[in-house]
């Protein structure tokens, strides 16, 4: 093919020459326009070849945004993978796929985890950080499974529906929460549940997988399981998930050595009792927590996530080969920035998408890419009162932006990225603050202030850990846009605020976020609109759209 390629390139180049000079003669000349097409159809098929073999190249990371914590199972050829959104409303997010790559948001597990007043932000409380952890997806006698925990409630969620793209869940929640479990049944009708942290406990369930079996004991399953990794260990193994593969049981675990990186360990077994052995089966770039899953021609590969800086914990693939019982993680223990999979996508649809607010009969009221921060008060917003808007009222008075209620919000994604939006904020009262955040512990604002009847765009920085306004600006009209953007480039985690008088020309507000993704949130920067009170309540905040894109 190369040798024709060029053949081509060489030859093409003087075929005006040659048909100028014998213009009069036209059977040579319709002999030499075929000679042409002929070459011309092989560059084609060549270029078509060539760009197919590009497309079977997909890219780490899979998900270049906060999906962590990844459960995956295959059904016939389609994948289904849960993952955490925490103190997020609503909960575990299911997302679908084709080909492992191109993954697409089609429901979440439940609209509310618990009605509590750490959910619901009231009295002060929260829940940052805790919510529903690291859920396990099964499919068993045509029932999909999704089980987790949540701190929040002490009590472990199992949810099942036979139609899990339109439901509905069935819930049965039971005491305590099992922390980082695995839901698996087995092939001769037992079911268990493995969980814990450097010290594995199992119990057996009911043969419906939906409550602990009456009598049945906690025991030790494998008494220190980050062994493999060493004996100075910073986080036990947890994370656990169960696989059975030609009649061998594998678990896998993460767990993170001091002064190493986070960690892949596998356990292996003839009996789900024991005797376990382990292996340390991966330790590059701090990809791990995860577990297997197979295509249907054959292939094996590992999902797992790595933590990427403010953008969250992002997901991977990593191709598995088998050697005598084992599965073998990586590319000579390496995990590969190419995989032999279809292409991603830009945009990921549903786990970031923008929205006009513009609904038709039978549409979602918010696209299933929103969630809200907590519980929200569903009195209080509205994508009807105003056609094509998004309508936040203010319905108490709040002095710390964590406490809101009502805050839209939905994922960053990376390498770069931003969001704006056109506020309409004609209704606000004194002491109201409305307009687009980067949200985690350490924030970014960028906002219309409305003090003694007069407004101000105003960029807010808690990069320090407390609020502080950095820049502000007079506002004599009454629609404003916003804009925020993030570099996730190499870790960078920078972000700029801008703010537009007619949706063209932009000005950078106040200074550069440095983005810290912290423990006490335990997410990814999120995109965020908000309105909130500081002295009276009832002003109105009308969102004309939101829009994201992967650029600066």
């Amino acid at each position: 093919m190369v040798i024709i390629v060029s053949y081509t390139l060489k030859h093409t180049s003087v075929y005006p020459f040659r048909m100028k000079r014998m213009s009069t003669h036209r059977s040579i000349r319709c002999i030499e326009k075929g000679v042409i097409r002929a070459f011309t159809g092989i560059v084609l098929c060549f270029l078509f070849i060539h760009q197919g073999a590009a497309q079977q190249e997909a890219k780490n990371p899979i998900i270049f945004s906060d999906v962590p914590d990844m459960s995956m199972i295959r059904v016939g050829d389609v994948y289904y993978m849960s993952s955490t959104t925490m103190h997020m409303s609503p909960g575990v997010p299911i997302m679908k796929s084709t080909d492992l790559v191109n993954w697409r948001l089609i429901n979440y597990v439940y609209d509310t985890l618990v009605d509590n007043d750490a959910m619901n932000l009231d009295n002060g409380r929260s829940t940052y950080g805790s919510g529903s952890w690291a859920s396990c997806i099964r499919y068993h006698n045509g029932l999909f499974y999704v089980s987790t925990f949540a701190q929040t409630s002490g009590r472990t969620h199992i949810y099942t529906t036979p139609d899990i793209e339109k439901g509905p869940w069935k819930l049965s929640s039971f005491r305590p929460a099992y922390h980082d479990h695995t839901l698996f049944f087995d092939d001769d009708g037992r079911v268990y549940l493995i969980y814990g942290a450097g010290k594995l406990k199992i119990v057996e369930l009911n043969a419906d997988g939906l409550s602990v079996k009456e009598g049945a004991a906690e025991e030790v399953l494998i008494e220190n399981a980050s062994a493999p990794a060493g004996n100075n260990i910073m986080l036990g193994a947890e994370g656990s998930q169960l696989f059975k593969v030609k009649g061998k049981y594998y678990l896998f675990n993460i767990t993170w050595p001091r002064e190493g990186m986070r960690t892949v360990v596998i356990h292996r077994a003839d009996k789900i009792t024991g005797p376990w052995e382990g292996r340390l089966a991966l330790q590059d770039l701090g990809v791990a927590q995860g577990g297997l899953i197979d295509t249907p021609d054959g292939r094996w590969f590992a999902y797992l996530f790595r933590d990427y800086g403010a953008v969250g914990r992002i997901p991977y693939l990593v191709p598995v080969t088998w050697k005598d019982g084992w599965p073998i993680l990586g590319v000579e223990g390496k995990v590969p920035d190419v995989l032999n999979l279809p292409t991603a996508n830009r945009l990921k649809p549903g786990i970031v998408e923008s929205d006009e607010f513009s609904r038709k009969k039978g549409d979602r009221l918010l696209p299933l890419a929103w969630q809200w921060n907590h519980n929200p008060d569903n009195t209080k917003w509205s994508v009807t009162e105003r056609k094509g808007f998004l309508r936040i009222t203010t319905g108490r008075v709040d002095t710390s932006f964590y406490q809101v209620k009502n805050m839209l919000t939905q994922r960053t994604i990376g390498p770069v990225c931003s969001g704006i939006t056109r506020v309409d904020v004609t209704q606000l009262k004194d002491g109201d603050l409305a307009g687009l955040t980067l949200f985690q512990k350490k924030y970014g604002q960028v906002g219309v202030k409305q003090e003694a009847g007069k407004k101000y765009i105003v960029m807010i920085s808690a990069e320090s850990g407390k609020p502080v306004e950095v820049s502000r600006s007079p506002l004599s009209q009454r629609i404003v846009y916003l804009k925020a953007s993030c570099d996730f480039r190499e870790m960078k985690d920078t972000a700029q605020f801008y703010y537009s008088l007619d949706g063209k020309v932009w000005t950078a507000i106040g200074t550069t976020l440095k983005m810290s993704y912290t423990l006490p949130h335990f997410m990814g920067y999120r995109f965020g609109l908000f309105n909130y009170a500081t002295k009276e309540i009832g002003g109105i905040t009308d969102f004309d759209f939101f829009h994201i894109d992967e650029k600066l």
